[in-house]
């Protein structure tokens, strides 16, 4: 009998074989949101260390959540640095995602960092990632390549136009475009959405022509139709923050009026 890989370790597959997936982001330093989200059926989460207060201890219980609820814990990590992608992996993130990757070499840098086999990323035997030792050290370095992924945000305009060499990159996964940080570089400018939309195709076509899958936040359903239309397949809906302030906002209005 085949031996069933469980549905969180099959977020690599999914994401290359342009598997129509949808997660979240997840801000709160709790587990109890995330248990909530694998019964509702989300694929994956991003566990948002960038722009939460989220520190190791917590971010480790949080992994170890989404695994347990079969779900992908995808880690957006504050910044790259090769202790920051080490923690999280050994943890059992089945992957990161990387802020402001503006050039090639530092995508190379993100996925040497990320991988063993041509890569630099440290080795220890025992942790989540290996199974807790069970998987052997041979075969934990050829999971871990095989299921991690590796995932830049371009979301700064000095990447524009290299988004396709980043795309490229042996051992990139993927790219997602951060259009919040591409519209709050325009400023006040009232022709920022139009701009970004255009940003975005361009990516869309970069990512498309360099044959790697596309992420993105739909913020509303007809949104949902401009990035499928980009062809961005794993979809980013909304966060744990801003699910609860619509629902808490729709409670209020429904009930005091």
């Amino acid at each position: 009998m085949t031996e069933q890989r469980p549905h969180f370790s099959t977020f690599r597959d999914r994401l290359h074989a342009r598997q129509r997936m949808f997660g979240t982001f997840v801000k709160l330093p709790t587990t109890q949101v995330i248990e909530m989200l694998g019964q509702i059926g989300y694929d994956f989460i991003i566990i948002d260390q960038e722009h939460a207060p989220l520190d190791r201890t917590t971010t480790d219980l949080m992994i170890l959540a989404a695994r347990a609820s079969n779900m992908a814990p995808i880690v957006r990590i504050p910044e790259f640095t090769e202790s920051n992608v080490l923690t999280v992996l050994d943890s059992g993130a089945m992957g990161i995602m990387v802020p402001h990757v503006a050039s090639a070499e530092r995508a190379a840098a993100i996925a040497r960092a990320a991988h063993y086999t041509g890569g630099s990323r440290g080795f220890v035997g025992l942790s989540r990632a290996s199974n807790w030792g069970s998987a052997g050290p041979v075969h934990h370095m050829q999971l871990q390549d095989s299921q991690i992924a590796v995932i830049p945000m371009i979301e700064d305009q000095q990447a524009i136009d290299v988004a396709g060499d980043i795309a490229r990159v042996d051992g990139i996964d993927a790219l997602f475009i951060g259009r919040g940080d591409l519209t709050a570089s325009f400023r006040d400018d009232p022709d920022a959405a139009t701009k970004v939309a255009e940003i975005s195709r361009r990516v869309a076509a970069s990512t498309r022509d360099a044959d790697k899958p596309l992420m993105m936040l739909p913020s509303t359903k007809a949104d949902l139709a401009f990035v499928e239309s980009l062809g961005a397949t794993a979809m980013v809906i909304s966060s744990d923050h801003g699910f609860i302030r619509n629902a808490a906002s729709a409670a209020l209005k429904e009930f005091s009026h």
